[in-house]
């Protein structure tokens, strides 16, 4: 089918709601193109696109069809299915509740009954929620840290993990077998029932979140947070965490409305400056030593915090979860829990520092593909042989996770255990930039930064996919006159290994992904991905030094390097 008929077969839809019949008809010849030239595709963390009319857009009919193969693929694999259910949880987002309905409603016309929420909760807690009614899988209707355009379908099996390749592969071909989106049909089976959950399930959850507490008898008085959702969904389980842990907290009011247009936030995205403006200035304003913003459904969490100068001080992923790890580590360790099988998870493209921090505690690291879910489905496999022992997972995208009732990243026991953490080294007399700096005193000194560039509309993935491919044909040879040592293509699960100007090839075991990554003598890398929610390539570079000062601008240097070598200008 064209793209003109399938506009058309849109437009000619007499059930087409009015307000996506008005944006049809508003369309430009570009603009039809973009929403109908192709499928909305899973990604990294399922379905996520603008909202509008199309195939190409996220809508109710878009919804219907990938709820349809969802029923379709967990009656094909579970002869239990229609007794055990599945939960759907939803954020803040435009259309969000309605998605959610929709969704119960073809779970409902195949037999299946769904578990709702009476509103809007974090995406860790319909993980929980998961596992503790012991449905058979999940839905998160959500777009995470995305722009208010977008909005997305999450799905989860039953031990609340985010598919991995192998189970969404079956998924993805039933879903590819439906049809078009617009003339998908319900199930014909007798209507089952839509539960909603007790508040039960609220309180078990935060139940849950203070027992990641390592140290919970330190001194609160003294210690002042700042708070902000960013318009989302972590807000009332933060609450009652905060209320629970009797900490100091003031809420940045006006970012604390479950607003769908984030309308008092520069960006949702907790990875950006722009989002800690607002709560930078309640900070000033009483005096904080921490601020914490999680993003909008509540799984990521970016922190700021007075460093030796008294300023407030943004911390990356990378950075956050290294101090994390050290903290965690140091103090299990202390108090004799910390195991000889323990093991850490991180990804492919998250910093070193991490790695080097565990190996200095005697822990293992297992570095898996950018996602959460493929940290959350190694859990598992280690909870069911026994063999290793789950101490941390983080990824550099801000998520975190310390304990594995959940088995997606959390920001709510992340608020539990950063809190303790800066908590616990101001009580030291030490800020987290001079805990950074000890620590990397001892493990050596790295600096790591991330760089995005856009390229949207019908041509950027052909675009990204055109640079990942000139690199597997021309390899970048040196980085600031450092010369390439190895170089992995994820895409081809190869390593190549430059000795003595041989090159020597190895396996990647890891799943196929479109990923390259670049390892310089000095000890610096560079890897290169697009991204699988946004139409973006992400540029992660990570450059060591024999001091802080040794790294400025370094990472810089690196990324204006390459994209001279790429032809990039922008």
């Amino acid at each position: 089918m064209s793209v003109e008929q399938r506009y058309q077969k849109w437009l000619n839809n007499k059930s087409l709601p009015d307000d996506l019949r008005k944006q049809l008809e508003l369309m430009d010849q570009d603009q039809v193109y973009d929403a109908f030239y192709t499928d909305l595709e899973f990604g990294t963390a399922g379905l996520r696109g603008i909202l509008g009319p199309g195939s190409n857009r996220l809508n109710i009919y878009v919804i219907r069809k990938a709820a349809v193969g969802f029923a379709k693929y967990l009656i094909r694999n579970f002869k239990d299915v229609k007794e055990r259910g599945v939960v759907i949880s939803h954020d803040n987002r435009l259309y969000s509740r309605e998605f959610t309905l929709e969704c119960a409603k073809v779970f409902s016309s195949y037999g299946i009954k769904s578990f709702i929420f009476d509103d809007l909760r974090p995406t860790p807690e319909l993980s929980f929620a998961i596992r503790k009614v012991h449905a058979i899988g999940g839905v998160m209707i959500t777009a995470s840290h995305n722009p208010k355009e977008y909005n997305g379908y999450k799905v989860y099996d039953e031990e609340g993990c985010q598919l991995v390749p192998s189970k969404i592969k079956p998924l993805l071909e039933i879903i590819s077998n439906l049809g078009d989106e617009i003339s998908i049909k319900y199930g014909t089976e007798t209507p089952s029932e839509i539960i909603t959950l007790s508040k039960d399930v609220d309180q078990d959850f935060v139940n849950n979140a203070l027992s990641v507490q390592i140290n919970d008898d330190l001194d609160k008085s003294n210690f002042k947070i700042v708070f902000s959702p960013q318009h989302g969904a972590s807000l009332e389980r933060a609450k009652d965490i905060f209320d629970a842990l009797k900490y100091d907290v003031t809420y940045v009011r006006e970012q604390c409305v479950h607003d769908p247009l984030f309308s008092a936030t520069g960006s949702p995205n907790p990875e950006t400056k722009a989002a800690f403006d607002l709560s930078m200035k309640y900070a000033e304003r009483v005096n904080a030593d921490l601020i914490l913003n999680t993003d909008p459904d509540g799984d990521r969490i970016g922190i700021a915090a007075k460093n030796r100068n008294g300023e407030y001080q943004l911390f990356t992923g990378n950075q956050t979860g290294a101090l994390l790890l050290h903290y965690i580590l140091m103090e299990r360790r202390k108090k004799g829990i910390l195991k000889s099988n323990s093991v850490v998870f991180d990804t492919v493209v998250t910093s070193s520092l991490g790695r080097r921090i565990a190996k200095f505690y005697g822990v293992q690291t297992e570095s898996l593909l950018t996602g959460f879910k493929f940290i959350g489905d190694k859990i598992h496999q280690y909870e069911v042989s026994k063999e290793k022992r789950f101490e941390f997972g983080y990824e550099e995208s801000y998520g975190y996770l310390v304990s594995p009732y959940v088995r997606d990243k959390d920001s709510l026991q992340a608020i539990v255990i950063i809190s303790e953490m800066v908590n616990y080294f101001l009580q030291q007399g030490k800020t987290l930039d001079m805990v950074l700096e000890d620590i990397m005193r001892y493990v050596g000194y790295e600096d790591n930064t991330l760089y995005s560039i856009y390229f949207s509309g019908a041509n950027g993935k052909v675009r990204m996919n055109n640079i990942l491919n000139s690199l597997r044909e021309r390899p970048i040879s040196s980085s600031l006159n450092n010369k390439l040592v190895k170089y992995e293509d994820f895409k081809a699960s190869m390593g190549y290994e430059i000795v003595n100007k041989e090159t020597k090839t190895y396996e990647i075991t890891l799943p196929k992904t479109n990923l390259m990554k670049f390892y310089f003598e000095d000890g610096s890398t560079i890897s290169i991905r697009p991204s699988g929610t946004e139409p973006k390539c992400k540029f992660y570079f990570e450059a060591v030094g024999s001091s802080i000062k040794d790294l400025e601008g370094k990472t810089e240097k690196m990324y204006e390097e390459l994209k001279n070598f790429l032809g990039i200008y922008v």
